[in-house]
């Protein structure tokens, strides 16, 4: 039984970015021994998302529509009006938050789990610091799925926690990317 005290994220690993133009996505894949549907639910239902999301949502995302999510760490409480774009349970749910599009991609695997894609339109700026986070927040979701709720580790919370440093530097460097979590240097 892992509780949050004994949580250590591993290594930066299924995570890479996709450029088309100015646009950057960070993809992350992630297997899962748990079946699709209830990846899914974990995915829509409000309450399943508070076990480890970095937002809350008003409704239920697995119906086409709008929804208020707020965000949550947030230094000031920060709600946003969503369309959720597309809800094809159990395979593909669409929306944006805080202006950027997410999508989520379940693919049923032969051993009963579950292949859940993440595309994440960011900055390119925060790219590594997006994939730390939600690292942190798929090991969450595992941990909720298995029945071992350890509690959402995300924002501001999730930076001054030792892992999120380290996995945002391993990720920085895969990427390519300059490391946000320190100043950057003047360019000359």
């Amino acid at each position: 039984m892992s509780t949050r005290e004994q949580y250590a994220p591993g290594a930066a690993s299924g995570a890479e970015i996709r450029k088309e133009g100015e646009k950057w996505t960070l993809v992350l894949v992630r297997d899962l021994p748990h079946p699709p549907a209830k990846v899914w639910k974990a995915l829509t239902d409000p309450e399943h998302l508070r076990e480890w999301a970095p937002f809350d949502s008003d409704r239920n995302l697995g119906a086409v529509g709008t929804a208020k999510l707020s965000t949550v760490g947030a230094p000031t409480p920060h709600v946003t009006e969503t369309q959720v774009k597309r809800a094809n349970a159990p395979k593909v749910l669409e929306f944006s938050w805080g202006g950027q599009d997410i999508r989520w991609e379940l693919e049923p695997l032969a051993s009963g789990g579950t292949r859940l894609t993440l595309w994440h339109n960011i900055d390119r700026n925060f790219i590594s610091m997006g994939a730390a986070g939600w690292h942190i927040c798929f090991d969450v979701l595992e941990r909720f799925l298995a029945g071992q709720p350890i509690g959402r580790i995300v924002g501001p919370e999730a930076m001054k926690f030792g892992g999120w440093q380290r996995l945002n530097a391993e990720y920085a460097k895969q990427f390519g990317v300059e490391n946000p979590g320190w100043p950057s240097r003047p360019r000359t």
